[in-house]
């Protein structure tokens, strides 16, 4: 197994319509209900359902050079899309967005300055 340099993971699962995860909120300490939320999004995973968050970070990995700071996956209320926002660092201190549709890990944009820097060479 790859080790990765992530400084800081953070998932965030709002309010989905579907009801296939518990939503999480900021407000909620309560462990039990933070392990059901994990419990949820494994299943999601295991079932097919959601893209693992390995295999964005392996995407990212291969083609770009820097380390991640966060990742957050969000529901688009007005498109119902779920999506994995990940935020990235680059060599040059460059901070880059990387959103990608968690349904089927296509990458749907990149927002930043100083993109072309943190690419790696074929």
């Amino acid at each position: 197994m790859k080790t990765r340099n992530v400084i800081a993971l953070l998932i965030v699962l709002p309010c989905l319509a579907s009801g296939a995860l518990v939503p999480v909120s900021a407000a909620d300490d309560d462990a039990d209900t933070a392990n059901q939320n994990w419990h949820d999004l494994h299943q999601e995973v295991k079932a097919g359902h959601l893209v693992p968050m390995t295999a964005i970070m392996d995407w990212l990995e291969a083609r770009f050079e820097g380390q991640i700071l966060e990742v957050e996956l969000e529901q688009d209320h007005g498109h119902g899309s779920i999506e994995y926002e990940v935020e990235m660092i680059g060599p040059q201190g460059q901070v880059v967005e990387f959103e990608f549709d968690a349904t089927t890990g296509e990458l749907l944009s990149i927002e930043g300055v100083n993109i072309e820097a943190m690419k790696k060479t074929p």
